[in-house]
C-alpha cells in the first residue's frame, strides 16, 4: 500500500502544482493568451502526467501490489473529477478543440494555438513523469524504469476493431460533451468523469480507451508492437471520425462545412395565426345573410 499512497500523492500534487500555474499565468497573461495557450498547456501536462502514473498502476498493481481494477478505476474517476474541477475550461484533447472549431465556438487561430499548446504540454508531462519515475521512490517505479525501454502497445485487438472501439468511445464522449455543454459544472463534471470511467472499463482491454490523440501519443506511441501507421489510424483517425459523427448526429450538420441541416427539418420560429371564427353559427351562408341584413338596416335608417 505504500507504493499506492506515493502514487496518489503524486497525482494530487500534480493537480495542485498545475492549479498554481494556472492562477499565476492568469495574472501575468492576457485573457486570449491564457485561454489559447497557457490553460491548454497546463491542462495537457496535468492530464498526461496523471494518466501515465495511473497506467503504470494498472499494469503493475494487480500482481505487484495486490489491488485490482476496482482501485484503479476509482482513482480514474477521482482523477477526472479533479481534472474537470480544475481545468478552467481547457479540454487537453485535440478532438474537443476541433469540435469547438467545427461548431463555431472557436476561431482558426485560437484552435491552432490550442493544438500546439496541447502537444507541448503533453511532451512536458511525459518528461516530468519519467524524471519522477527515475527517483524510484517505490518498487512500482523501479519496475517501470526497467520496463520503460520495452513498453508494450495498448492495442490488443485487430486494426479495424481498434478503430471502431476508439471511434465509438469518442462518439459517446462527444455526445455527452455536446449534451452537457451549457450545464453547470456541478452536473457536467461528475457525468463526464463517470462516462470516462465506464468507457475505460469496457474498452480499456482492447485499445486502452484513450479517445484522445494527445494522450494516446504520450502513453502508447513510443511503445513497440504496432507501427506508426496503425497507431495513427486507431488513436487519431478513429477519435476524429467519432467526433464528426457525434457533431453530425447532435447538430444535424457540421456548421463550418454545411449551412443547411442535413438530418433534421427546420421548424419555423413564427406561428401562422389561425383565422378568427365569428361568434354564433359557423355556417358561411348564415354569416353572409347576417352581413346583408346589417347593411340593409343601415340603409333604411339613413
Amino acid at each position: 500500500m505504500a507504493g499506492l499512497n506515493v502514487s496518489i500523492a503524486f497525482l494530487f500534487l500534480t493537480v495542485g502544482i498545475c492549479e498554481a500555474g494556472r492562477q499565476l499565468s492568469k495574472r501575468l497573461l492576457s485573457l486570449g493568451l491564457y485561454c489559447s495557450l497557457a490553460r491548454e498547456l497546463v491542462g495537457s501536462l496535468q492530464l498526461c502526467a496523471g494518466c501515465l502514473e495511473l497506467r503504470m498502476l494498472m499494469e503493475l498493481g494487480l500482481w505487484g501490489g495486490g489491488f485490482g481494477p476496482d482501485v484503479t478505476l476509482t482513482l480514474l474517476f477521482l482523477l477526472f473529477m479533479a481534472h474537470g474541477a480544475s481545468f478552467d475550461g481547457a479540454s487537453a484533447n485535440l478532438t474537443v478543440s476541433l469540435q469547438e472549431f467545427l461548431v463555431r465556438d472557436s476561431g482558426l487561430a485560437a484552435t491552432a494555438a490550442k493544438l500546439l499548446a496541447q502537444f507541448v504540454g503533453m511532451g512536458l508531462g511525459r518528461a516530468i513523469t519519467k524524471y519522477y519515475w527515475s527517483w524510484e521512490l517505490t518498487d512500482f517505479h523501479l519496475i517501470q524504469n526497467l520496463m520503460s525501454l520495452e513498453c508494450s502497445s495498448s492495442l490488443h485487438t485487430s486494426l479495424s476493431h481498434g478503430v471502431f472501439v476508439e471511434g465509438g468511445c469518442s462518439f459517446v464522449f462527444h455526445l455527452v460533451i455536446l449534451k452537457f455543454h451549457h450545464s453547470r459544472p456541478m452536473y457536467r463534471v461528475p457525468v463526464l468523469a463517470a462516462i470516462v470511467t465506464l468507457l475505460a472499463y469496457t474498452a480499456g482491454p482492447f485499445t486502452g480507451a484513450f479517445f484522445n490523440p494527445v494522450l494516446a501519443t504520450a502513453v502508447t506511441f513510443p511503445c513497440a508492437g504496432s507501427s506508426l501507421q496503425e497507431y495513427v489510424q486507431v488513436y487519431w483517425l478513429g477519435p476524429l471520425a467519432g467526433m464528426l459523427a457525434a457533431v453530425l448526429l447532435y447538430q444535424g450538420n457540421i456548421p463550418r462545412l454545411f449551412q443547411t441541416n442535413l438530418l433534421y427539418s427546420q421548424k419555423s420560429k413564427y406561428r401562422i395565426p389561425k383565422a378568427r371564427v365569428a361568434h354564433g353559427s359557423g355556417d358561411p351562408k348564415e354569416q353572409g345573410r347576417k352581413r346583408k341584413g346589417e347593411k340593409s338596416n343601415v340603409e333604411t335608417s339613413a
